[in-house]
């Protein structure tokens, strides 16, 4: 039920910002403002705050209105010059919505200004006021002139209302505490939030995730300090992992304080964690109770400290830790129980901010010291946004010349900071396995950036743990998964692991597990001292500096004749001469990128190896035969035996030979029947690959994308059951190539019905060229088609019975596109090139009614407004001329009331203000409705004051069908928004979460901005479940996403059977 109908880089719900400065640059830039945006920052508080000194036009810059609207609060600095500003009097504007709309925070600070002297405009805010008139005096042009007579109305009214708002003035004090009192007025984050959401829940849980040194504990300190006071009894157990393990009974000491804190009882004589625990119990069933548990690592820690009973309803807890699957493993979450529980993940600092924390460490200042850009550009990019790293290296690089700076840089280079190692090695530490330990530091060397799914191959054949390690890694905060499903790895963590197997033997490299070091590991190749300790070596000659080789470059293979238990090799663009009679036998991954000779035929028992990379290679042709080897030159024959009863490459399972620019031909598969990835990008002079594919039962993903001379695809490519083939740049279009033949009938032919993702970007496909039916093809649910000249969606894109995601991307000749299968999930079409001033040539898009949700990921904004039509996704249409039968199935009854109501809808993006009628919109199964008014229809029953109502569905011998919502919203007359004796309305997003099976839908509704009469509108809507999508005792959430409830009138919902 997730309507989503707009750009692709649409904000989801949420903010951006913590706090927005508004401030005039020419008064307070260089002074007040800039020491305040310091002290926020090194708060950690993310601010907003406009560089830009010329202003220009009577509007807001549409980046400020962003920004304004994603932060959480604002601070107004009212100073001399404040009221001289356009720009600033609109950002009060929006500040003053944002405020009584969302119940934004906003502090007024009056910099050396009285709040009189605002209120009644007079002193420099008059002499600002009358800057104004006289530009609109001076306007010869009518509208502008009313448009100028609008604003310093709405401006004047802004700016008595703000005078009334509590606000702080520094008076006589220190500039220095009074922005301290400013930082620490200000509700920062959404925690705060969740603090004060009333909820009545038995036990509410906010977890804090993140890496060591990140900042959770001195958020949930803040946060403390903010909020303590609100509840009847609070506590805060700081560091309980280190007092856990520093102290005999530290786990007791814990349990001690708690218990102190929140019954005020002490029990010296009680030795017993469940005494203690069966005491804290009885404690939080009686009193609110605001608890904050910090770092904590066990499952034993939790159970102590928070038992397995129902706390107090209005409780809070906040737990911080580095294992993000901690808490939900507690006794707590027990059937009896079911607390509710959400997690906030830190995040790493952006590039700026990142650099204003070292500065305010190194340089006390926020703005760098001329001459240090570029080593303090380094720092920040080693750091990674890591606010403990930045605060200890900035702290000792302080009153350093840049000499120091570039010593301290190289240091790091070969050693990280003890400090900040130490605490990030806790997170290693806390891993539970020795698989999970020695998985860390594989990835740590040598698979940060590669595929998931590539890993787990490669791992688990090196006798791993990877499915389970992986995951124990991504809830420790060691590990995330990238958007692509690669692993990824924040580069202090990754030194940490690297660190890890240094001191394993910190002057003896060859004694190590694994090496990474392109120095020491060249050495350690020349001088033969590799013996069976090494696990995995890589190596890449371009990394090297000449100067430093003393010598040849080339290696033998004899440096790798003792090396027997190596599984992960990477020998890149080496030259490498010698037997390989005693090469290592137990090779997993193999990768020889820049491999110099012309083919491959090595004599190598590798009948362990699953993974060879030879991209960038010389080699003309790879054949795995023994018997019929390609000829090669003299001196390129590499020398050995080969069992004619073994299989060079039985286990083999991802054979990559990408942009090896000189490969024509690849045979021979029968040698490599375990096969599952077959990777041939931009191999330009391709031309065949065998038939004998069909002995790789196992493969799945083909790609031969940009392979432009490739002539034939082998028809027996359609025994097998690959699920992914990327045809990417074939230039299919251009000539009689078998796979997709001049004759269009044949398309589909020679493709695996088994294909789930099938890409033919940039072919130059025209419309003729796709056959008239894809049914073959029952199994695709992802086509891309983007970059090729058809004029329209191909007819035989409807005939795919799972399509769920199409892409035409700069398919610039595009004119319409008509009824996608039903099962389209994802539309995809954005054409670059109307960004340069070309035309956006589509007319029409057409769905049909049973579409299922969809996410519409265009350029509306450069859509055509006068001929666009979308049919199928937005049905409007008067509520008065809808039949009566439609509206009583879906519940809806004696609505003559509001068949005579009109109002002024702003449709986003695709028209503008239009007034009408009231109006019924389907949207995907959603039935809706808008009108001026606080009148809820009498027939729905359960109803609530808030932004929020629960509903249980009932149990019911009749099928429940759908729910009817309804919500009002009310507002003060907001300065800027009223026009006549209307009210503009922004209408909410509506949230619904299935509380039962933790589901959550987001409606957005198509219609923008609402005018209607009075302060008051009400917006029905009906929203139609599958058979499987609403089950009897199932609790469900609805809210109307407003930040608090000032703009809430009530909310109310009813259940439609049959």
């Amino acid at each position: 039920m997730v309507i989503i109908a707009e750009e692709a880089s649409s904000s989801s719900i949420g903010y951006i910002y913590d706090v927005f400065l508004s401030f005039r640059g020419a008064d307070t830039r260089n002074n007040f403002t800039n020491h305040l945006h310091t002290a926020l920052v090194n708060a950690n508080v993310k601010t907003f705050l406009d560089d830009t000194e010329i202003e220009t036009g009577l509007s807001l810059k549409p980046e400020l209105e962003s920004a304004i609207r994603a932060s959480r609060a604002s601070i107004i600095v009212l100073s001399k010059n404040y009221a001289s500003s356009t720009w600033c009097l609109n950002e009060l504007v929006l500040i003053l919505e944002q405020h009584r709309k969302y119940n934004q925070i906003v502090i007024p600070i009056f910099y050396h200004v009285e709040p009189t002297v605002v209120r009644n405009i007079t002193g420099s805010f008059k002499v600002g006021m009358d800057k104004h008139r006289k530009k609109m005096d001076e306007e010869p042009n009518t509208e502008i002139k009313s448009v100028w007579a609008q604003k310093i109305d709405i401006w004047e009214k802004t700016l008595a209302q703000f005078s009334n708002l509590k606000g702080k003035e520094p008076k006589d004090r220190l500039e220095t505490e009074f922005i301290e009192d400013i930082v620490t007025d200000i509700d920062l984050s959404s925690i705060s939030s969740w603090l004060q959401d009333g909820s009545e829940h038995t036990a509410d849980i906010l977890t804090i995730l993140g890496m060591g040194g990140i900042g959770k504990t001195s958020l949930a300190k803040h946060v403390y300090k903010l909020h303590s006071h609100e509840f009847n009894r609070s506590s805060f157990a700081e560091n309980i992992s280190r007092r856990c393990v520093e102290k005999y009974n530290g786990l007791l000491d814990v349990q001690k304080q708690l218990c102190e804190d929140i019954s005020k009882v002490s029990l010296n004589s009680v030795h017993d964690v469940s005494v203690y625990t069966s005491t804290i119990e009885n404690a939080v069933s009686h009193k609110k109770v605001f608890i904050v548990l910090d770092d904590v690592d066990s499952v034993d820690q939790l159970d102590a400290l928070l038992g397995k009973k129902e706390f107090h309803p209005g409780s809070k807890i906040i737990i911080t830790t580095k294992d993000a699957s901690l808490t939900e493993r507690c006794a707590l979450f027990n059937p009896q129980v079911q607390p509710k529980h959400i997690k906030h993940d830190l995040k790493s600092l952006y590039v700026a901010d990142s650099l204003k924390l070292l500065c305010l460490h190194a340089f006390k200042s926020k703005d760098l010291k001329e001459g240090y850009e570029a080593v303090s550009d380094d720092i920040v990019n080693y750091c990674e946004g890591h606010p403990l790293a930045l605060t200890v290296l900035g702290r000792s690089l302080h009153d350093r010349d840049i000499a120091y700076w570039k010593d301290c840089i190289e240091g790091l280079k070969k050693e990280p900071d003890s400090y900040i190692n130490n605490v990030l090695m806790m997170g290693f530490k806390s891993l539970p396995s020795k698989n999970d330990k020695e998985l860390f530091k594989h990835i740590a060397c040598f698979f940060v950036g590669e595929g998931r799914d590539f890993t787990e191959i490669v791992l688990k054949a090196c006798n791993m743990n990877t499915r389970s390690g992986i995951t124990h890694l991504i809830d420790r905060c060691l590990l995330h998964i990238d958007w692509n499903n690669a692993l990824s790895m924040h580069s202090l963590i990754q030194e940490m692991g690297r660190d890890v197997v240094r001191q394993e033997s910190p002057d003896k490299p060859w004694k190590r597990s694994r090496l990474w070091c392109h120095e020491d590991l060249f050495k350690v190749l020349k001088q033969k001292k590799g013996k069976g300790n090494l696990l995995g070596l890589s190596l890449d000659m371009r990394m090297l500096e000449k100067e430093k080789l003393r010598g040849s470059s080339e290696l033998k293979t004899a440096a790798f004749s003792n090396m027997d238990n190596l599984m992960i090799l990477h020998l890149d663009y080496v030259q490498i001469n010698g037997p390989y009679e005693n090469f290592p036998e137990e090779l997993r991954w193999l990768r020889m990128r820049g491999f110099p000779l012309k083919s491959f035929h090595l004599d190598l028992r590798m009948k362990h190896l699953v993974a060879l990379d030879m991209s960038y290679s010389n080699i003309e042709s790879f054949d795995m035969s023994c018997s019929n080897p390609q000829p090669l030159e003299v001196g390129e024959m590499l020398t050995g035996s080969c069992s004619k009863d073994d299989r060079l490459l039985g286990s083999l399972k991802i054979l990559d030979l990408s942009y090896c620019y000189k490969l024509n031909c690849i045979a021979s598969f029968c040698e490599i029947p375990m096969l599952k990835g077959l990777f041939l990008r931009n191999c330009t002079s391709l031309i065949e690959v065998s038939d004998s594919i069909d002995h790789c039962d196992e493969l799945v993903f083909i790609d031969l994308s940009n392979c432009k001379e490739l002539r034939i695809l082998p028809r027996t490519l359609t025994k097998l059951k690959v699920k992914n083939l990327v045809l990417d740049g074939c230039n299919i279009g251009e000539r009689a190539m078998e796979v997709v033949p001049r004759d269009s009938k044949s398309l589909a032919i020679y493709l695996p019905s088994s294909l789930v993702t099938l890409s033919l970007a940039n072919n130059k496909l025209s419309n003729e060229s796709f056959p008239l039916d894809f049914s073959c093809l029952s199994m695709l649910k992802n086509l891309c088609l983007s970059g090729n000249p058809i004029v329209s969606m191909p007819n035989c894109v409807r005939s795919l019975p799972r399509l769920q995601t199409l892409s035409l991307f700069d398919c610039e000749k595009l004119v319409s596109i008509e009824h996608p299968p039903c099962t389209l999930k994802e539309l995809m079409h954005k054409n670059l090139s109307v960004h340069f001033g070309n035309k956006y040539l589509i007319q029409k898009i057409a769905f049909d009614p049973e579409m299922s949700p969809l996410r519409l990921c265009m350029d509306l904004e450069y859509l055509p407004t006068s001929s666009i039509e979308i049919e199928g996704m937005i049905k409007i249409q008067p509520i008065a001329d809808v039949d009566d039968t439609i509206l009583c199935s879906l519940g809806w009854r004696n609505l003559e009331f509001i068949n005579k109501r009109r109002v002024e809808t702003y449709h986003c993006h695709l028209r503008g203000l239009e007034e009408s009628q009231t109006q019924m919109y389907y949207e995907f199964g959603i039935f809706s409705t808008i009108y001026g008014g606080e009148v809820m229809p009498t027939w729905i029953r359960h109803r609530s004051k808030g932004a929020s109502i629960s509903f249980t569905i009932p149990s019911s011998p009749k099928r429940l069908t759908g729910l009817n919502f309804c919500y009002v919203q009310f507002t003060h007359l907001i300065i800027g928004i009223q026009v006549g004796n209307n009210q503009l309305f922004r209408l909410p997003y509506i949230i619904i979460s299935n509380i039962t099976k933790n589901l959550t839908w987001i409606y957005k509704p198509y219609i923008n901005n609402v005018n209607v009469d009075g302060k008051f509108l009400t917006f029905l809507s009906h929203w139609m479940f599958g058979k499987n999508e609403m089950e009897d005792g199932e609790e469900r959430l609805f809210k109307a996403f407003s930040q608090k409830n000032s703009n809430t009138r009530g909310l109310s919902i009813e259940d439609v059977s049959k």
